[in-house]
C-alpha cells in the first residue's frame, strides 16, 4: 500500500509587502501549525520515505518545522517545478517518484495542491474527509491518500483523511 500526503504550506507572513512572493516567511501562526502537523504525522505513523518540497521560503520553513517533529528523517528534494505549480505539474512530479518509495509527502501551494487533492479523491474515499476537502483546504491542511500501484500510474486514489490545523488545537 502506498501513501501520498499532500500538505499545503503553513500560513505565511504579509508583514513586508515589498517581499517577493517566493521569499515570504511563515507567520507565527504558521509556525505553530507546521509543528502541530509534524506532531500529528508522527503520532499517526504517517512517516514519509521521501518529501518533495517547493523551494519557496514558506514551504522550506514548513518542511523544517514538520521534519523536526518526525522520529525518522526522510529523503528530501526541493523541486523548482512545485512552486506555483498546477495540479497536472504536481502530479507529474509525483509520477516520477521511484517505485521503492512507499510514502511520499508533497509540500506545495494552492491553488494547484488543493485542485490535485480534489482531482485524486476517488472511489473508496472516506465521506467525512471528502466533505472537509470540498469545504476548504486551508494553510497547513493535509490530505492523505492510500492506494495500490505505482506512482507513475496514479490518477485516482481513496482519500482517507483531511486534517486541518484547527483540528489539532
Amino acid at each position: 500500500m502506498k501513501q501520498l500526503l499532500l500538505l499545503r504550506h503553513a500560513k505565511s507572513s504579509w508583514d513586508d509587502p515589498g517581499l517577493d512572493d517566493f521569499d515570504r516567511p511563515l507567520a507565527e501562526r504558521g509556525s505553530r501549525a507546521a509543528r502541530l502537523m509534524g506532531r500529528e504525522l508522527a503520532a499517526r505513523g504517517w512517516l514519509p520515505d521521501l518529501a518533495l518540497v517547493s523551494p519557496a521560503l514558506r514551504t522550506r520553513e514548513t518542511w523544517r518545522l514538520v521534519a523536526a517533529e518526525l522520529p525518522v528523517q526522510p529523503r528530501i528534494a526541493f523541486v523548482e517545478a512545485l512552486y506555483d505549480a498546477s495540479a497536472a505539474d504536481i502530479l507529474s512530479q509525483i509520477g516520477q517518484t521511484d517505485a521503492s518509495s512507499g510514502s511520499l509527502l508533497v509540500i506545495g501551494h494552492n491553488p494547484g495542491l488543493e485542485q490535485l487533492a480534489r482531482q485524486l479523491a476517488g472511489p473508496g474515499s472516506e465521506a467525512k474527509a471528502l466533505a472537509r476537502l470540498e469545504e476548504k483546504f486551508p494553510t497547513a491542511a493535509l490530505a492523505r491518500f492510500a492506494f495500490e500501484g505505482d506512482w507513475s500510474g496514479l490518477s485516482s486514489a481513496p482519500l482517507t483523511h483531511c486534517v486541518h490545523p484547527k483540528d489539532l488545537g
